[in-house]
């Protein structure tokens, strides 16, 4: 190879263009004296500002999130008095979707052309996204840690209470503590791995015989449902909710009470699944002012994500009811 060959072809615009093209990359400068904003093709993409028009802060301002807002605006006023280099992470929205956006150059007038600094906006929503799943999942990962120290404490309560010898209670809280590991095989979706659709009267027979006080449904928790198939993409997202609601009722509902008692039901139609989750006999619980706990959304966020449905809850003054509609379209029914 010549050493001519060797040397890299010379940084022109339309090479600039091609790299920053390829990477993805929007630019931006800015006049500090008129506040003016000139933008190239991508950028004008980005925000969905009309090309050609130089803006100002304050027209993309209303394409800023409101939460972000404030916090965008000091670190926009204070760009010229931070040494080096910068970058904001925030989010803009775009035709009704919510996109991050990471705006980046130097402060300090460092790099600035006349009255002009320069910097680059990048679309970094995927990133945001993947970064909002591994926290949720890391949530969601410390919640159930914490429910299963309750959960098992629950069932040796249970179990001690039918059992005459501790024998009989060693073999009873192991059967439970089986059928609790079955359900948490529903809930933890597997990588690579399709689950075949189900009967949901099977489901729940799975995830709520390990509460029963016999280790099998029938006795406390009696289930009533007609012939409904739960698909092979919806079954992570209904154990998942049907698991929490029982934690919750073992931990603070009816089924931490000796005299409790739950009947599921659900029924099909028009499109819709409507499952009834009631809980009686339980401690006297008011209803709280706001469901905001982890367990909580992670319910109603499934509920509304994944089985295109709503939940509604009821406080009645001898338990709780539940109301869970679901698209069937989205069960797989």
């Amino acid at each position: 190879m010549s050493s001519q060959d060797a040397t890299p072809p010379e940084w022109d615009a339309n090479r600039l263009r091609i790299a920053s093209d390829a990477a993805g990359v929007a630019l931006w400068s800015w006049n500090v004296d008129t506040n003016r904003i000139a933008m190239d093709a991508r950028a004008h993409g980005l925000w969905d500002v009309p090309a050609g028009e130089a803006v100002t802060f304050e027209d993309l301002s209303a394409r800023i999130h409101p939460e972000d807002l404030d916090r965008v605006r000091a670190a926009f006023a204070a760009t010229r008095q931070k040494f080096g280099a910068y970058e904001i992470d925030f989010r803009i929205l775009h035709r009704g979707e919510v996109h991050w956006i990471s705006a980046r150059g130097r402060g300090d007038d460092q790099g600035i052309v006349g009255r002009t600094m320069f910097g680059v906006f990048l679309d970094v929503t995927e990133r945001k996204l993947a970064e909002e799943a591994r926290e949720l999942l890391s949530n969601e990962m410390s919640h159930r840690v914490k429910n299963l120290f309750a959960i098992a404490a629950a069932l040796t309560v249970i179990a001690s209470r039918s059992a005459d010898t501790p024998k009989e209670m060693a073999r009873d809280l192991t059967e439970r503590l089986v059928a609790l590991g079955r359900a948490h095989e529903l809930v933890r979706p597997a990588l690579g791995e399709q689950k075949r659709a189900a009967p949901l009267a099977d489901l729940l027979a799975v995830l709520l015989g390990a509460y029963d006080d016999k280790g099998t449904i029938g006795s406390r928790i009696r289930v009533s449902v007609s012939d409904i198939l739960v698909g092979e993409g919806a079954i992570t997202a209904m154990a998942l909710v049907v698991h929490e609601l029982a934690t919750n009722s073992l931990k603070y509902g009816a089924l931490s009470k000796e005299a409790g008692s739950l009947d599921v039901t659900c029924t099909a139609n028009d499109g819709e699944m409507v499952l009834v989750w009631t809980e009686r006999g339980g401690p006297r619980i008011s209803a709280p002012r706001e469901q905001t706990g982890f367990g909580s959304v992670l319910v109603k966020n499934t509920i509304t994500r994944n089985l295109g449905g709503t939940i509604a809850f009821d406080w009645p003054a001898e338990g709780v009811i539940v109301t869970l509609r679901m698209n069937s379209a989205r069960l797989g029914t």
